[in-house]
């Protein structure tokens, strides 16, 4: 994990999770859009939902750390 004036400032992992969020609210909409049975496609599109909410919860992480680690190294460059 890169790190720069003593701060995280790069989460490739969390990119990583973001991706895999995504891939995995799209197959299961693939399901939903697969399954006849109309209980069946809603716990699919439910779980769509869920996927999609964590990977937003993961970008929003992720660009919180990244203004963070700007801040921080403002904050440095001004003590100097």
């Amino acid at each position: 994990m890169p790190i720069g004036w003593g701060c995280v400032v790069m989460l490739p992992k969390l990119t990583e999770d973001i991706a895999e969020c995504y891939r995995r609210a799209h197959e299961s909409r693939e399901q939903a859009e697969r399954t006849p049975n109309p209980r069946l496609k809603q716990d699919f599109l439910d779980l769509e939902r869920r996927w999609l909410s964590l990977a937003r919860n993961y970008e929003f992480s992720e660009q919180l750390s990244n203004f963070t680690a700007k801040v921080e190294r403002q904050a440095n460059t001004k003590r100097t």
